[in-house]
Order: structure tokens, then sequence, then C-alpha cells
């Protein structure tokens, strides 16, 4: 970005050295996958997007633009904290069985007493936990994700234990409660409010009807926390004090940063987060399974990934982390959109996730060859 200069001793700006931002090279693939998979709708005579029926109003497919948005925000809510968790130097593999604990937590406190006149089949208290306010639930599962994430980040941060093994141990243990918790049967017939939580219409309320949009109370919650944490990640200390950790934890250190209560604080921000997609996952479905969640923090991380985060720690940002979620929604619904087989989504999802370390490895070898 910059050459010496003779004779004075000084640097001068080398405009042809300029990098652009990793997040402008992320929405540049977004846009050529989705231009990519319209060009094989439309040979084969259909569209990715657009609305090619003349008897349906609209311009767009309203049905896809629903299916990708939803995919995008439940796991994308869990990748914000995995975002925070990468920029750190950690890793978290716990996030999708945290889902999982915390579904089957936060239904059991969501329960309705009666269904159709007749007792509650799939209770799992008794009347005491029947019926209550939609607020009990959600604090329930909140308080279980961030107990989740506090018990990461303190294993991490004061045993010393690699992140790799820390959350892969919650991973297996969650997983385990939320078998435990109603010997594997589902639960069911949620209250009217917490069904609502996600099933409603809280953008068309907060805009007096002038945008409805019924069913995507998650996507306007991915939103807001994405503007969230964006201005927190670089407006904060908190976010400063993370990019710091993640470049170099010892200088961190030595500059006076309490590391391991921070690393205790973004762990439990991950679990806190993990837990929210929870109540939105049951709210969404009006039921809760022990297997809820599986490879969602796979997911997760790969949209961090291909959003331009470094495994290495010390880069990445939300937007990217936004937008690589969005790359992963129009891969599945494209993939889906021309039939390919669920499997070979995989194996190409799998492919990209690898393509994009690669990258990732690139640009650091030559960060470091200057």
């Amino acid at each position: 970005m910059a050459q010496p200069v003779q004779g004075v001793g000084g640097l001068k700006y080398d405009p042809t050295k300029k990098s652009r931002a990793p997040e402008w090279n992320v929405l540049l693939a977004l846009i050529m996958m989705v231009v990519a998979f319209e060009l094989l709708n439309r040979l084969q005579g259909g569209s990715f997007l657009f609305n090619m029926r003349a008897n349906v109003p609209g311009l767009f497919n309203q049905a896809r633009l629903d299916i990708m948005i939803l995919q995008v925000a439940i796991t994308g809510i869990i990748a914000l904290g995995v975002t925070q968790v990468v920029i750190i130097g950690g890793i978290d593999l716990s996030s999708g069985s945290v889902v999982g604990v915390t579904a089957m937590i936060a239904m059991s406190f969501a329960q309705t007493g009666l269904v159709n006149g007749n007792p509650n089949p799939k209770a799992i208290f008794g009347p005491w936990a029947m019926d209550l306010p939609v607020i009990v639930p959600i604090l329930a599962g909140l308080a279980v994700g961030a107990l989740a994430g506090i018990i990461n980040g303190a294993l991490i941060a004061y045993t010393r234990i690699p992140p790799f093994i820390a959350t892969l141990g919650m991973m297996v243990s969650a997983r385990g409660a939320s078998r435990w918790w109603s010997d594997g049967n589902p639960i069911s017939f949620p209250t009217g409010s917490y069904g609502a939580l996600a099933n409603g219409d809280a953008l068309g309320r907060i805009t007096f009807g002038l945008l409805t949009w019924e069913g995507q109370n998650p996507a306007l919650v991915f939103i807001v926390l994405a503007a969230l944490f964006h201005i927190v990640m670089n407006k904060t200390l908190y976010g400063k004090r993370s990019y710091a950790i993640g470049s170099n934890e010892q200088a961190a250190r030595m500059s006076g940063i309490n590391v391991d209560r921070h690393k205790v604080l973004v762990y439990s921000i991950a679990g806190l987060l993990a837990g929210l997609s929870a109540v939105l996952l049951t709210s969404k479905n009006l039921t809760a399974q022990a297997g809820m969640g599986v490879m969602y923090e796979l997911d997760a991380i790969a949209m961090a990934v291909i959003g331009g985060v470094s495994l290495s720690g010390g880069r990445g940002s939300i937007v990217g982390t936004v937008l690589g979620a969005m790359i992963f929604s129009v891969i599945i619904s494209g993939f889906t959109s021309i039939q390919l087989d669920a499997y070979y989504q995989e194996m190409v999802k799998g492919a990209i996730i690898v393509g994009a370390v690669i990258l990732d490895q690139m640009r650091q070898q030559k960060r470091m060859r200057g």
C-alpha cells in the first residue's frame, strides 16, 4: 500500500496497491451465484427468483424468497455469535446442540394446558407450568443458552482447554441433555402467544401495515441483531478488544485487556444467540424435538468463513457473515430449484467451505509477504 521514497525518508501512498475490502468480494460472489442459478433455471423453462406465472401477481417468487429468508434467519442468528467467537481466535462446535437442549426446555414452559378441550397430552410438568406468560419460556431459553456459553468460556479461559475440545464436550453433553429432558419424546402444543413469536407480523405492526410479511419475524430479529452487532464490533470497546485478542492474545494481555473475562463474555453472547434461535425455531415449528439444531454449528461456521472471517482470528466482520449467510441460502435454494439431489448439495457446500478457507490462507500468506 506504500512504497519508500528516496531522499525524503518517508512513505508514499501507492493507489495501485490499495486492497479491496473482503466483503466486496463476497457480495460479488453472491451476485454471480444468483445470476448463475437464474440462468440454469431459465434453461429448464423456469426462474430462480422471478415470478413466471401470469395468474399470480408480483414480480418475484414470493414463496422462494420466504424460504430463503427463513433459512438465513435461524442459523444466521447463531452465525452472529460464532463470528465473534472466531474473531477472538476461538471456535464453537456446541451451538447446534445448545439449540436442541434449549428448544426442549423453552417449550416445556410454553405449553398450553388444554388441547381441544382436553388436557395437554404432551405435558412435561403439572398445571403450574401451563399457560405461563410468554416471557417465561423466552427467559428460560435465553438463560440455558447463556449458561452453556458461560461454561464454554470459563473452561477455555480458566482451564486453558483448547476451544475445540471444550465446545466438543459441550456439544455431546447438550445433545444428551436434550434427549434426557423428555426421554427423547417431542414437546408440543405451545400457547398462542408463544407461537406468534415467529409466526406473527411484527414488521407489519412496526410499519403500520405498510410492509406486511407474516411469518418472517425471525428475519426481522436477524436483521436487527446484525445491525446491532455490526455497530458493537466496530464502534465499541468490546469490538476493539475482540479484534485485539484475535490478532495477538499476548499483546492484548500486556496492553491491560482482561482476556479471560472477555472470552467468557464472547462465548456467553454466542450461547445467548443460540438460545434465541432455539426459541424462534420452536415457535415457528410449534414443537420441540431433541434432534433440533443438528449441524447448525457447522452451517454457522461456514457462513462466517464464506463471509471472510479468518479462522486464525483477528479478522472478519458481521457484514461479511450476513453476506455469507445469504450465499448459503442461495446455494441451498438454487440447488433445490434445479432439482439437484440433497447429497450433491452437501458435497458442493463442503467444497465451497474448503475453498473459502483456502482463499483465507492465501490472503494471509500474501499479507505476510507484504
